[in-house]
């Protein structure tokens, strides 16, 4: 779907066609949205490039228009079992308009559109841009400590799980963390080829180049904490499952054969043979004192081992 917005009294408003200085936002993006962007004159292999889902960033410059691939993060709106992936939102500069293509529904983009980020005039097309590498840069920090928080309950459920599916959720969340530390890399080294070009022409934009890689790079560094922490986690929970499973057995075991002693003694007094004390009147409390003081006795070798 394409939306063209233009700046009017600091806010932005919709216009039906592309004018000077206007930002056109492309979010799930049909071939008919491609063709029309072919028509109004943008290249179309740069449209492909950023409708691609394996693209890597990049930023490459022909015929006038630059073409800048980042790797935003996003949130599947159903339960999968990969939460969060990147996506790439493909950024045409030209010397009058700021086009935007993604394949989602980006909530930075509508949250642009919708004015709820102050402080994005599409007539800075530059600062623009650079404040929109910002903001996401800062979502990927948020949807990190959102998946820091989903661990932090998966492992109060797993000290005392017995099945994977505590394990298996925490896989999942480290799949997310793979996609994030491979796009937030690939970010990085577009954000350093940009820093070298041409592009940026005032220090203000420079400046707040350096603070999105900035925020690129802490990403990066907290992704690969909470990577390295949750494999390991993962590594002592599968651990802690089975000890726990062991225990379970241990006691399993323990509880048979203190229940199999009576029954030994029963089945012995039981066979049809002359047996010792088998005619007398306290035969049977004998038999079942026998069975008693047996079971008592192993329950309580049992807990000195500590084995209950």
């Amino acid at each position: 779907m394409i939306t063209i917005y233009q700046i009017h009294a600091n806010a932005l408003e919709v216009v039906s066609s592309p004018t000077a200085s206007c930002w056109i936002n492309v979010l799930e993006a049909t071939p008919e949205d491609a063709a029309q962007l072919e028509a109004w004159g943008f290249p179309s292999n740069y449209v492909t490039y950023a409708l691609d889902p394996g693209e890597r960033a990049r930023v490459e410059r022909s015929g006038g228009v630059t073409l800048i691939v980042f790797l935003i993060p996003h949130a599947k709106p159903t339960p999968t079992d990969t939460p969060y992936i990147t996506v790439p939102l493909g950024i045409l500069l030209t010397e009058n308009n700021i086009v935007t293509i993604c394949c989602t529904r980006s909530h930075i983009l509508r949250d642009i559109a919708a004015g709820k980020i102050p402080d994005m005039p599409t007539v800075r097309k530059r600062y623009f841009i650079l404040k929109l590498l910002f903001r996401i840069s800062e979502q990927y920090l948020k949807y990190l400590r959102t998946i820091d928080e989903a661990v932090a309950k998966i492992q109060v459920r797993l000290q005392n799980s017995l099945q994977n599916r505590e394990v298996m959720e925490l896989l999942k969340y480290q799949k997310c963390l793979v996609y994030f530390i491979t796009a937030l890399r690939s970010n990085e080294l577009m954000l350093m080829r940009l820093q070298k070009s041409a592009l940026l022409t005032q220090a203000e934009d420079e400046e707040l180049l350096e603070d999105v890689l900035i925020e690129v790079r802490q990403a990066i560094e907290l992704t690969e904490i909470s990577e390295s922490i949750l494999g390991q986690m993962m590594g002592a929970f599968t651990s802690i499952i089975s000890n726990n499973l062991n225990v379970v057995m241990k006691f399993l075991a323990a509880a048979t054969i203190v229940i199999s002693l009576p029954t030994l003694v029963a089945s012995f007094f039981g066979m049809n043979v002359n047996l010792p004390i088998a005619n007398h009147p306290l035969a049977f409390w004998f038999v079942m004192g026998l069975a008693v003081l047996l079971a008592v006795g192993i329950l309580v070798f049992f807990w000195r081992k500590q084995w209950l």
